[in-house]
């Protein structure tokens, strides 16, 4: 016997009875389930990183899981249920895709002769999602005024959310032409940079202006990764994890020569960090 959804759906509803269901499942809202949330979807991509295919199945359980109790609150609550946040998805998905769904129903097939272009599918789609924004109902009286920037959570991982406003600014023409502006303005940011961390440890400036001028170089450098088509998330953490390998090295190169790294000097420690990239170099060749 396979489960199904509506079974998930009964489950969920059944640790959420106020009389027979789980203590822990019925005390949570919406916001203190927001961290578990975050948690599995970084241990989903985890797993996909490490292509722990049998793992990422449990994984995607665990997110979904997240799906169906927010929906299950959202039926106590009288706002959404599983089965409209299913209908709502499938809508725009089909309403996003008319170079897939021609006719705006999901039964409709589009020709394959008169497929449009990536050009065109991608100008298709900011069109209709600006439209989407367009359509949605007036902020309440008292929030900030509309822009055409709204709806880039700002929950978001920060070199994520820089991204986003950047690709968001640029549909909208405010965008360098070309990528040697960037280069240049990533120099003077490193200039000012400087200047602030020297005035503020010299006591001639505020040290608060340090961590301003570091988040200007840091969003240059997110500008930077868009110019280049690089994704600066999956750059940063491929380095963690070239990092995190090559010491990982170190300390397995000391180990076996009975050495302690805490009691290593620096040079030492550079010294067997250029023979682990030397070794690297070697394996690539």
């Amino acid at each position: 016997m396979s489960y199904t959804i509506d079974d998930l759906k009964t489950l969920m509803a059944r640790l959420r009875d106020p009389e027979t269901g789980c203590p822990w499942d019925t005390r949570q809202s919406f916001r203190t389930i927001v961290p578990h949330t975050l948690e599995e979807a970084y241990e989903v991509a985890d797993a996909i990183d490490r292509e722990d295919y049998p793992h990422l199945e449990d994984e995607l359980g665990d997110l979904l899981f997240q799906v169906i109790f927010y929906s299950q609150m959202g039926k106590e609550d009288n706002h959404f249920d599983f089965d409209s946040v299913v209908d709502n998805l499938v809508r725009k998905l089909v309403r996003r895709h008319p170079h897939v769904f021609p006719d705006g129903t999901l039964e409709s097939r589009i020709d394959p002769d008169n497929r449009p272009g990536e050009a065109e599918i991608k100008a298709s789609w900011e069109r209709i999602k600006a439209e989407e924004r367009a359509a949605e109902p007036e902020a309440p009286a008292g929030s900030e005024p509309a822009s055409r920037l709204d709806g880039i959570a700002r929950t978001l991982p920060a070199m994520v959310r820089a991204e986003k406003l950047q690709r968001r600014a640029a549909n909208h023409g405010f965008d360098w032409p070309e990528v040697e502006p960037v280069f240049d303005k990533l120099h003077e940011e490193i200039d000012e940079l400087k200047k602030a961390w020297y005035d503020a440890s010299s006591g001639a400036g505020p040290a608060e202006a340090v961590e301003d001028e570091l988040g200007d170089l840091l969003f240059v450098c997110v500008n930077l990764a868009r110019f280049m088509k690089v994704n600066p998330e999956q750059a940063l953490n491929s380095t963690n994890h070239k990092f995190e390998a090559r010491f990982r090295a170190i300390e397995e190169h000391l180990e076996r020569e009975g050495r302690d790294m805490d009691g290593e000097s620096l040079e030492a420690l550079d010294a067997v960090w250029q023979a682990v990239k030397g070794v690297e170099k070697t394996r690539k060749k």
